[in-house]
C-alpha cells in the first residue's frame, strides 16, 4: 500500500494558499510547527482548517522564534538561557508553547515533541526530557485538547537517542499505564537518507516497529530540502521508472515504503500536487524497490 500525501509547511512562503490547495487536493494531513514561516504559520494556517474541518493536522513543540521567545520569557514560561539556545522542551515551556498554538490553530490532532535530541549530551538526558514533556502531553490528551502526541525527530532514530520501543515505554511512565496517548513518529525518508526504507524492506527499524504498535508514520523531508532531484542521476530515474522526473521519482521511492503512512510534501500549487499524487498512485512492489536501494548501496 502505497502511503498517502500531507502538506509539509516547512519550507512554505504562503503557507494559506499552499493549505487551501493542498486540502482542495485531497491531503489528509497538515504539519506545521510554531517557529514555521517564521512563526507565522499557525495563524496563516486557521482558516483552512476552520473550512476543511475533516484534514487533520498536526504541530510541535520545542523551537522558538525571537517574538515567541519575549512572550514565554514574560510568562515565566522560558529561562534566559533557554530562550537563547532557541529550543526547550522543560514542561512549563511545552505546556505554554502547547497552549499558544491550540489558540492560534484552533486544533491539533498530534502535538510532536520537535528533536528531542537537540543539544542533549546522552541518551539519558534525552529519555528524560521526553518522559516530562509527555507527561504534560498526556494531561492535554486526558483532557481531550488534542489528539495524541509523537516525537519527530532527525536524527534520534539514525543516532541511537532512542527506538520505537523505548518510547513507548516512556509514555508509559508517562502515562502511568499502558493507555497512553503516543500515537505517531516522524522522521525523514528519502533517497538520501535511505536506511529507514532499507530496514523497513526487511520488517526491521522503527517504520515497521511503529506499524506494529499501532502508531502512524510521517516521513519528512522526502526531497531532502529540495536537493535530491538536482542529484538524481537519469539512469537512477529510469531505473525506478522511465517518463517521471527526479522528483516524482525520488517521491514514488518514499511513497512505496512499507509501513509508511504519510509522506510530506511542500507542494503549493495544483499542478505540483497533481504530480505528486500522480506519482505515488502505482507504488513500486517491494522487489522493484529492493532494487532501487540495492543500486544505491552499491554507488
Amino acid at each position: 500500500m502505497t502511503a498517502t500525501l500531507g502538506l509539509g509547511t516547512y519550507r512554505v512562503r504562503a503557507v494559506d494558499t499552499a493549505a487551501r490547495t493542498a486540502c482542495r487536493s485531497g491531503a489528509t494531513w497538515i504539519d506545521t510547527a510554531p517557529n514555521y514561516q517564521h512563526g507565522q504559520a499557525h495563524s496563516e494556517l486557521r482558516r483552512a482548517l476552520m473550512e476543511y474541518p475533516n484534514v487533520r493536522v498536526s504541530t510541535k513543540t520545542g523551537f522558538h522564534t525571537g517574538p515567541q521567545r519575549r512572550e514565554a520569557l514574560a510568562a515565566g514560561a522560558l529561562t534566559e538561557a533557554e530562550a537563547a539556545s532557541g529550543h526547550c522542551l522543560r514542561p512549563a515551556f511545552v505546556r505554554w508553547q502547547t497552549n499558544r498554538s491550540l489558540a492560534q490553530l484552533g486544533r491539533a490532532d498530534v502535538v510532536f515533541v520537535h528533536n528531542p535530541e537537540h543539544h542533549q549530551p546522552d541518551r539519558a538526558s534525552v529519555h528524560a526530557t521526553l518522559r516530562r514533556a509527555f507527561r504534560v502531553l498526556e494531561e492535554f490528551a486526558d483532557d481531550g485538547r488534542i489528539g495524541g502526541y509523537g516525537v519527530a525527530t532527525w536524527s534520534g532514530f539514525s543516532g541511537g537517542a532512542f527506538t520505537v520501543a523505548e518510547l513507548l515505554e516512556l509514555a508509559q511512565q508517562a502515562a502511568g499505564s499502558s493507555l497512553h496517548h503516543l500515537t505517531s513518529i516522524q522522521l525523514p525518508v528519502s533517497l538520501v537518507m535511505v536506511d529507514p526504507i532499507a530496514a523497513a524492506l526487511a520488517g526491521l527499524g522503527p517504520l515497521a516497529e511503529a506499524h506494529s504498535n499501532g502508531l502512524a508514520t510521517f516521513a519528512s523531508a522526502p526531497l531532502h530540502s529540495g536537493e535530491l532531484p538536482e542529484l538524481m542521476t537519469p539512469e537512477l530515474v529510469e531505473f525506478i521508472r522511465p517518463v517521471l522526473t527526479p522528483a516524482e521519482a525520488a517521491l514514488l521511492a518514499v511513497g512505496s515504503c512499507p509501513h509508511l503512512d504519510v509522506v510530506l510534501v511542500s507542494a503549493s500549487t495544483r499542478a505540483h500536487w497533481k504530480l505528486a499524487a500522480s506519482a505515488l498512485s502505482t507504488p513500486l512492489a517491494g522487489d522493484e524497490l529492493r532494487k532501487v536501494i540495492d543500486v544505491l548501496a552499491a554507488g
